[in-house]
């Protein structure tokens, strides 16, 4: 499926602690999320991860009845898609979300230097596997329940 919606907004002051929930945010271009904390960087500018694998480490830590509680913003996502096939997108490929905002897709998983909590607590972490990280080509306020899609040639910015 090419097209999808947000699911969820996510958002921190500080790098390291798990992303507070918001309902809107504004994207700015050549940065990411106004005043997050992992905005700025050159290739990672905002990052993604699908709702479907959050459900998926839902279900592992309830078999093995971890104590963390697992949701969107827990990886320090920025933006949790719903029903837009993330994995299929490969570098460069665009993405709309919002009425005006356009992603390109500069990274694909990340490496992962030293296991974070929910890795010790559940016994796996999908953001280095399934995250992807984008850079803002075109800013605009994005909102949950707008729609992501992958951009065509003929609406590039």
């Amino acid at each position: 499926m090419i097209m999808g919606k947000i699911f969820s907004i996510n958002y921190s002051k500080l790098k390291g602690v798990p992303k507070t929930q918001v309902r809107t945010a504004v994207l700015v271009k050549n940065y990411g999320i106004k005043d997050d904390a992992h905005a700025g960087t050159a290739l990672r500018q905002v990052s993604l991860l699908p709702m479907e694998s959050v459900r998926g480490q839902i279900e592992t830590a309830r078999t093995r009845n971890a104590a963390v509680e697992i949701r969107p913003g827990i990886y320090a996502e920025n933006i949790t898609t719903e029903g837009i096939d993330l994995a299929a997108l490969k570098l460069g490929d665009r993405l709309r979300a919002g009425r005006t905002a356009v992603l390109q897709i500069s990274k694909i998983g990340k490496e992962c230097h030293k296991h974070c909590a929910i890795y010790h607590q559940v016994g796996d972490c999908i953001m280095p596997r399934e995250g992807i990280f984008a850079e803002v080509l075109e800013g605009g306020e994005i909102a949950v329940g707008d729609p992501v899609r992958v951009a065509d040639g003929k609406d590039e910015g």
